[in-house]
């Protein structure tokens, strides 16, 4: 990889397995069923997020209130990376850091939805009647207020997190993009550091009925990411939680005197046409780009759905044979958007504890996009 060398020196997570990197490097290596609630939303089960103190990251009840839910989840784990990095109270520095979130919309009206639904049965016109009423019902700021620019203007007004600011949309392909973007910037010399991450909250009944009604959701009970096909095509369970990292230049880093988690060697990414057998012809190709050589381990961002779970499995056994594949998916849930820097932030953490030393992470979205991220001890 040309350029500047670029390394992680914070982390901030907060999932069903806990809070920290601490916690999370605890809970991939027990290698047990993560944290599920298989009751709430039967028979869709989530794993809901652990329990976290908010008032150590955002102090006032009156920002906590003004937040939905994957926005409190995102601000508290920018929070924990700007801790973990040593800048949470240096004032200066986080006023010229940029930012980078990749997340999707918030909440949406419940009654409005089950309404419109309702009447939908019985439409005569029913084209006609979703757009009178979808015109008609929901509030004019409903989706404007919920963009994940909200979640970037919270970290900036909680945390003073002042330099520009940019928003990724677009399921797990966001989450990749949001990290290359980051990496390749401070690599060329456009930025000496920024704080990328996302966030997502699985505990929605509109999120689980969107992705129910696209046929990707698994059910009734928790099985492993790899063993969901069966009968079926499998299908993901979400999770709930943010992954946050702030990434820098080696110098900067060595400068100020923090010491790296890992580095950022390499991301490469893609969006084939999806076709049988496009997921596993297209990921040794992004291998070979971003320089995966001997890994100690393949994080796989693998979203449970079969097909391309296999897929994606044949690439990767083809490239690298022999090479260890565990899924993220098994220690926190499938979080769309944040996927990606949750597999990073791992990586990153098994090599600062010395147990890897290459570790490639890939994203394979449920319904397009390819990445893969090479993280290598610093």
């Amino acid at each position: 990889m040309s350029g500047r060398k670029v390394v992680i020196t914070g982390i901030g997570l907060v999932s069903c397995a806990g809070e920290g990197v601490e916690a999370h490097l605890a809970a991939y290596e027990a290698g047990e069923a993560p944290r599920t609630d298989s009751e709430t939303y039967a028979p869709y089960p989530v794993h809901p997020v652990a329990p976290v103190a908010l008032d150590t990251q955002i102090p006032k009840k009156s920002d906590q209130r003004q937040m939905e839910g994957w926005q409190r989840l995102g601000v508290y784990a920018a929070g924990l990376a700007l801790d973990s990095a040593g800048l949470k109270h240096d004032v200066a520095r986080k006023a010229a850091l940029h930012l980078i979130v990749a997340s999707g919309g918030g909440e949406r009206d419940y009654a409005v939805d089950g309404a419109i639904l309702t009447g939908l049965r019985d439409a005569e016109n029913p084209g006609a009647y979703l757009n009178e009423h979808l015109q008609n019902d929901l509030r004019p700021t409903l989706f404007l207020a919920q963009l994940s620019n909200l979640l970037a203007g919270n970290i900036a007004i909680v945390h003073g997190v002042t330099g520009a600011s940019r928003t990724f949309m677009g399921e797990e392909s966001a989450g990749v993009d949001a990290l290359r973007i980051a990496h390749a910037r401070i690599a060329s010399g456009q930025d000496d550091a920024m704080l990328v991450g996302g966030s997502y909250n699985a505990e929605r009944a509109d999120v689980l009925l969107v992705h129910e009604m696209g046929g990707f959701l698994h059910k009734p009970d928790y099985r492993p990411v790899f063993s969901r096909g069966g009968e079926g095509n499998g299908g993901f369970i979400l999770g709930s939680g943010a992954a946050f990292l702030l990434l820098e230049t080696a110098e900067r880093a060595a400068e100020r005197g923090a010491k790296p988690f890992a580095v950022i060697d390499a991301i490469a990414n893609d969006r084939v046409r999806r076709k049988p057998g496009s997921v596993a012809e297209a990921l040794p190709r992004l291998l070979r780009e971003a320089g995966v050589a001997l890994p100690d381990v393949i994080l796989s961002g693998a979203t449970g759905v079969a097909s391309l779970a296999e897929e994606e499995a044949q690439g990767l056994k083809a490239a690298l044979p022999g090479a260890r594949i565990r899924a993220t998916g098994d220690v926190i849930g499938h979080p769309i958007e944040a996927v990606a820097s949750f597999g990073t932030a791992i990586a990153a953490a098994l090599c600062a504890a010395g147990k890897a030393r290459e570790v490639a992470i890939t994203s394979v979205g449920h319904r397009s996009g390819e990445g893969v991220i090479r993280v290598v001890a610093a």
